[in-house]
């Protein structure tokens, strides 16, 4: 049970509720993270909106792509939610069981590609560092993504980190979204 409850969904304002009824449609059910996030309504809604942007389907970076970094910062992050509904979003995106099985291995993992790699490297600098990614690191990101795709590649991994450590922070669960998402903390 998370650390802090949230409230019957009755008690939310209106608009958040129409998010919520919006969120069973694409889910089948209100995601807790949300209704911990909306007990702040002016911060759910600044998050709900970043994430939209963040996931939309017109950004540079492949969708595939976009889930499995949400995987591995989640995984990092001990985020066991995060970890569950983006493995079903790896999977829903055509990646196969095996990168996402093969995920924290990802450096030596033959379903991976360079490019691939390179940005779940970058996704691990950025959560793992106590210091920013070096200059080789972005240029080697520069070698094989755009600027614009680095700006969306790095605000993603920001989100992730934000929501990955907000939601281990107040232990949401997993949901069940995906039968056998690998594990944080890989």
């Amino acid at each position: 049970m998370a650390r802090i409850e949230s409230k019957p969904e009755k008690d939310y304002p209106f608009l958040i509720r129409w998010l919520f009824k919006k969120q069973k449609q694409k889910y089948g059910q209100t995601l807790e993270p949300a209704k911990l996030w909306a007990r702040s309504p002016w911060l759910f809604l600044g998050v709900a909106t970043l994430f939209g942007a963040l996931d939309r389907k017109s950004s540079p970076i492949d969708p595939a792509l976009r889930a499995l970094i949400t995987v591995r910062v989640s995984q990092i992050n001990w985020c066991r939610f995060c970890v569950d509904i983006n493995s079903a979003t790896v999977l829903q995106r055509g990646a196969e069981m095996e990168k996402l099985n093969d995920l924290a291995r990802f450096r030596e993992s033959p379903h991976y590609d360079d490019r691939e790699k390179l940005a779940l490297e970058y996704a691990e600098a950025m959560t793992l560092g106590n210091q920013p990614p070096s200059g080789e690191m972005v240029a080697r990101l520069k070698e094989m993504y755009s600027e614009d795709e680095i700006v969306e590649m790095t605000g993603l991994i920001a989100f992730q980190n934000l929501s990955s450590r907000f939601n281990a922070a107040l232990d949401v669960e997993p949901q069940g979204f995906c039968q056998s998402p690998p594990q944080p903390g890989e």
